[in-house]
């Protein structure tokens, strides 16, 4: 079984936060500098929120279509999901099926050390199904034992 702490040491810890009275202009500038679907939103670092391309589109789809001048705080998921770095795979999935999202950011001891995405997930769910095949046709045909 693997844990976000497994992933997070092969992923790297790069996450992009904003502070909650940054103007969507500059958070969608981010955003698309950095090819990103999301940014957390901090204050002293603490989690406040986090922003997602989903949070904009929804709002942007009501009839009062926010200003890009107004604060990412306004439009910022407020209810923040997280999990800590001994979380397994499995439990990720389950909280992002549940909550239907598709980020999970990484708490440990109070601070934010990391960011997944189902993206990660579903790579290293691939990742550890091929390793298992792998070693299942070298156990049937008897090879790759010795090394």
């Amino acid at each position: 079984m693997i844990f976000v702490r497994q992933m997070l040491s092969q992923k790297g810890d790069r996450i992009y936060s904003v502070a909650p009275d940054t103007t969507l202009n500059e958070v969608l500038e981010v955003m698309f500098t950095h090819d990103i679907g999301v940014v957390v939103v901090l204050e002293s670092g603490k989690i406040k929120g986090i922003f997602s391309e989903r949070d904009f589109t929804r709002a942007y789809a009501t009839k009062e279509r926010p200003s890009l001048d107004e604060p990412v705080a306004a439009l910022m998921t407020q209810e923040v999901i997280s999990v800590n770095p001994d979380a397994s795979i499995d439990d990720c999935m389950i909280l992002m099926t549940s909550h239907h999202i598709r980020h999970l950011p990484v708490v440990d001891n109070g601070a934010l050390v990391g960011l997944i995405s189902i993206g990660d997930l579903v790579k290293e769910l691939i990742s550890e199904r091929d390793g298992t095949i792998r070693g299942l046709e070298n156990y049937i045909l008897g090879t790759d034992y010795n090394r």
